[in-house]
């Protein structure tokens, strides 16, 4: 399988570095967004990314990566890209109408995948015609370190297809898994117990014990980083809608449930790192 030319759709945290990483395999990348803002900021911060790995000598060519990526308007986009990948906002119905339009535009030989880290692949798949070509490609945050892909097939996924990326994935040092097309595929679902339960424990907020639960989890359980660290490293409003998808995805089983203070947090807008405050406090 040769890709080339990649489009990503979406410039949030999970889009930029999805099109990030895919630069590095030295594709020619089109990210793209509703918002001009985030595209400018988007790149802005994947080049101040490459100049700091050049300044301490862990990436020689810089300046021929920011050659091979661009932002654009998805009407800009050009249409014989090999592979789409969807990374916007975890909302069925927008992933759906999005995917319909993405399957009109783009040539017939496209790949469509979606990142999305909780729907079923053939709910989004009922939207394209090309449904042996679409399927589902979970990357985790950030996608530039997290060598696993999950590799989706849904239920009219071509095999061929999905065994071709896998090997691709796995030539370039990532870690592909082939998963079932169920809510919350392996990774998040096995996760929602690494969340929910600490939180259950702490239950109302408190740093002392919240450091407590992370120290325990990193020491004895061998953990890299504790739930709560993680959670604020990868957007405690990310991990609330994800929680809330899941849950309601199997029929609102107990052990999936959100709990009420991921969302007193998202209500008061604390969402971790990138609002430098989550859990706990950032400079």
């Amino acid at each position: 399988m040769k890709l080339q030319k990649i489009v990503v759709i979406g410039a949030g945290t999970m889009g930029s570095g999805i099109a990030q990483w895919f630069t590095q395999q030295l594709c020619s990348v089109e990210l793209v967004d509703n918002s001009q803002a985030q595209l400018e900021k988007a790149l802005k911060d994947i080049h101040t990314s490459w100049d700091k790995l050049a300044e301490k000598g862990k990436l020689s060519n810089a300046a021929e990566l920011k050659t091979l990526i661009s932002i654009k308007m998805i009407d800009q986009v050009a249409k014989d890209a090999d592979l789409v990948v969807e990374a916007i906002i975890e909302n069925l119905e927008i992933k759906r109408e999005l995917f319909k339009k993405l399957d009109a535009y783009f040539g017939p030989h496209t790949i469509l995948a979606s990142n999305t880290s909780s729907f079923p692949i053939h709910l989004m798949a009922e939207a394209v015609e090309r449904k042996d070509k679409f399927l589902g490609l979970h990357f985790f945050n950030p996608a530039t370190i997290m060598k696993l892909v999950e590799v989706i097939k849904g239920k009219d996924s071509s095999e061929k297809l999905c065994r071709d990326l896998y090997a691709w994935f796995d030539s370039k040092d990532k870690k592909p898994a082939f998963c079932k097309d169920s809510p919350g595929f392996i990774v998040n679902r096995v996760a929602r117990n690494f969340y929910g339960e600490p939180l259950r424990i702490v239950d109302t907020e408190n740093e002392a014990k919240e450091k407590e639960v992370d120290a325990i989890l990193k020491e004895v359980g061998g953990f890299k980083m504790g739930p709560f660290e993680l959670m604020d490293l990868i957007g405690i409003d990310v991990n609330y809608s994800v929680t809330c998808s899941v849950w309601e995805a199997y029929d609102k089983e107990p052990r999936f449930a959100p709990h009420k203070l991921q969302k007193q947090m998202v209500d008061e807008k604390r969402f971790g790192r990138k609002s430098k405050r989550g859990f706990y406090k950032y400079d």
